[in-house]
């Protein structure tokens, strides 16, 4: 059985340094590890030092950085960048395939209507809708012990998880409209469906679709919110904006049903450079709001990770953070 673990927060504080260093930390403990970035910003194979593209790669070589990792490990570490690029392509082809379709059953949807609809990507919620059906894809694969997600900011983490239900609704509208498409044929059925499409497959039997979609979704959704397979982490920095948009973030996964354990507080100012007036500052700034965490957050457990002088890159570097991040 596969087990998820997501790393969130917002933009810049770490969250793909801690994806994939916990993602070293697992398959140096000999369990199958894939690390998925769903942000638009890739830096995990910067991180990792790999190439790495849309489809899982495993890396040659990973874990010999990790100090007590097996010379020759029964785990393997994979990762994948989760290509936004191709999703934008494939939902504007379906679009202009579809709205001829549309047109030829007397549905009027003009080809500058479709170019409105991707005149700034591709639609709002594809992205998201992608990362659940890929979630499903990893997670029913088998190939994998555990998938670690390095989420995109805060905005896009929430759509994410909000995701199932916002579907959930959509889907009834498709399901009470969908008599009235039966006429059109499969593509103009594909189009009232919109970007739930992706997940239904081509079956002929309409009612076979609907209901492969509907046990998909429903299979993303206890999987998000089963705490015996799932874990969101949210990373941050100890400065007081973190520390509300962290708030605002608990409340909300805990509101979708989201299992939330576990807080990562990075770049924390531990020793100061002796005669620094500034770095004692500094240290007695984050011991401050080290506090208000812990305060803010009772039931969580906090776990820190130093400052580090220039950028967290490479195996070495993340090994040395695996070793402090929480099993």
């Amino acid at each position: 059985m596969t087990d998820c673990i997501f790393y969130g927060g917002k933009g810049g504080v770490g969250k793909t340094t801690c994806a994939a260093a916990t993602g070293l930390s697992l398959a140096a403990a000999e369990r199958e590890t894939l690390v998925v970035s769903t942000d638009p910003a890739h830096s995990l194979a910067d991180s990792l030092e790999a190439e790495i593209g849309p489809e899982p790669t495993e890396l040659e070589g990973a874990l010999e950085a990790v100090d007590g990792a097996d010379s020759d490990p029964a785990g393997g570490l994979w990762a994948v960048e989760v290509d936004p690029e191709t999703q934008r392509e494939r939902y504007e082809k379906l679009a202009r395939t579809l709205a001829a379709d549309l047109r030829s059953a007397g549905i009027s949807l003009s080809d500058a209507e479709v170019e409105r609809l991707f005149a700034t990507g591709a639609p709002a919620g594809s992205d998201e809708i992608a990362a659940l059906d890929l979630l499903v894809e990893y997670v029913d694969a088998g190939e994998w012990d555990t998938v670690v997600f390095d989420t995109a900011p805060t905005g896009h983490t929430l759509r994410l998880f909000e995701m199932p239900e916002v579907m959930g609704l959509a889907l009834e509208t498709a399901h009470s409209l969908r008599g009235q498409a039966k006429r059109i044929g499969n593509a103009a059925r594909t189009a009232v469906l919109g970007p739930m499409s992706m997940m239904t497959g081509t079956s002929d039997d309409e009612e076979e679709s609907l209901a492969a979609f509907r046990d998909r979704l429903e299979r993303a959704r206890d999987l998000l919110v089963d705490p015996e397979r799932t874990e969101f982490r949210v990373v941050l920095v100890p400065e007081s904006m973190a520390i509300a948009e962290t708030e605002r973030l608990v409340e909300r996964l805990r509101e979708t049903g989201v299992p939330v354990e576990r807080l990562v507080v990075n770049r924390v100012l531990k020793d100061p450079h002796d005669g620094c007036p500034r770095c004692r500052s500094r240290r007695d700034r984050h011991e401050e709001r080290l506090a208000e965490i812990r305060t803010a957050f009772p039931d969580l457990v906090v776990a820190t990770l130093p400052a580090l002088e220039g950028e967290v890159q490479g195996r070495e570097s993340l090994a040395a953070i695996a070793r402090r991040l929480p099993d």
